[in-house]
């Protein structure tokens, strides 16, 4: 019997991984009875991961009220199974870019705060690992706003407190670690993270990052200028070096905060996906591998869910579900492509293939369980 695991992202703004995998099996059993799909969802630790983790731990979503980046009230959520004492968290819930108005925009201003809120809230209703997803921030604060809410205190050189926010960084002399919640030490911590970028200079968190979250040029310096105090600070009182650890930049240094507060792993985000799905014992036996995106293109190969299906890859022949292809017919012959369909192709236009999606899909996968298997 012949065994397809179907390993797609999501469609963003059309499908979810798993409404992916339904209707790309709907559309193979239409031509095949006698074979076993496996259904593995993935994502990148961004959009779509709830919905991929959820269809692995059968989790909930937790409300809770916390803090947003300027320190208003606000009620977000993140997924919690209670069997396996995970939590999801995203940083964006709380902190992201996507809760400020334009106007608002000012990572001087902007704080992780919220995001230990959820981190605490997940830890006091029983989490022994979590996995932090870092996307979409608005904050460059070294994750000082998220320490705060677990405990640590900051204070400048005359001993004022400081709250944690992205103009802290330059006024930060010490950190207190008295008052640290507990449990925090007992916990797993996994953070989803997809650059390499150091915690300051030229390409790190704040000349990268910060112009986009608000930041004007001489506010670029400031931040870069604190970011670098923080690191040396932390040099000096914990003998632990921050800047150069792939990722300490991302999400404004809360990627390095992460690693000195949380002790964490920054890890691939399709990668923890995969784990969490046994996605390599998976696929080992398999005769192809189904997997897609909404556009496929070079950054495909940069750290997103198709990569990761390839990076998993061995003898398995791969077929890839996309909305639109820009690669050339070399690229896809130096990625081993075996089949590859656009929606594109039987869609109108851009809007048809977004709405129909599935039905374009499950066409799709009935030409191709036709077309590789025609002598079943």
């Amino acid at each position: 019997m012949k065994k397809i695991v179907i390993a797609p992202d999501k469609f963003k703004g059309s499908l979810t991984g798993i409404e992916f995998c339904d209707a790309v099996e709907r559309g193979i059993k239409k031509h095949l009875e006698n074979v076993t799909i496996i259904k593995l969802p993935l994502a990148d630790g961004g959009d779509g991961t709830v919905d991929a983790l959820k269809f692995y731990t059968g989790g909930e979503l937790i409300s809770t009220k916390v803090h947003d980046p300027l320190f208003r009230p606000i009620t977000a959520n993140y997924l919690y199974a209670e069997k396996e004492k995970l939590a999801f968290i995203e940083m964006a819930e709380a902190s992201g870019i996507r809760l400020l108005k334009n106007e608002e925009l000012n990572p001087l201003e902007t704080s992780t705060y919220g995001t230990g809120e959820l981190i605490l809230d997940a830890i006091k209703r029983g989490a022994k690992h979590i996995l932090l997803g870092i996307g979409g921030s608005s904050t460059n604060d070294a994750g000082m706003g998220m320490a705060t809410a677990l405990g640590f205190r900051f204070f400048d050189a005359e001993n004022t407190w400081l709250k944690g926010a992205g103009k802290d960084l330059n006024r930060l002399a010490t950190i207190d670690t008295s008052n640290v919640i507990s449990e925090l030490g007992s916990v797993k911590f996994e953070v989803a993270c997809d650059v390499n970028n150091p915690l300051f200079g030229p390409n790190g968190a704040a000349h990268i990052y910060a112009p986009q979250k608000g930041a004007s040029g001489q506010m670029v310096d400031e931040l870069d200028a604190g970011l670098k105090n923080f690191s040396e600070k932390v040099v000096k009182q914990f003998g632990k070096s921050l800047q150069n650890i792939a990722g300490a930049g991302a999400a404004g240094g809360l990627g390095a905060g992460c690693v000195l507060f949380l002790n964490a792993e920054l890890k691939s985000g399709t990668e923890l996906i995969k784990s969490i799905a046994d996605f390599d014992k998976q696929v080992k036996d398999a005769d192809w591998i189904v997997t897609g995106e909404g556009k496929f293109d070079e950054q495909t190969f940069s750290g997103k869910v198709i990569k990761g299906v390839l990076d998993s890859r061995t003898k398995q022949k791969l077929a890839v579900f996309c909305g639109l292809s820009e690669l050339t017919v070399e690229q896809i012959k130096a990625h081993k492509i075996d089949f590859l369909a656009e929606m594109m192709e039987q869609a109108a236009d851009v809007g048809d293939s977004i709405k129909n999606a599935a039905k374009y899909l499950e066409n799709a996968a009935e030409k191709f369980a036709r077309n590789i298997y025609r002598d079943e």
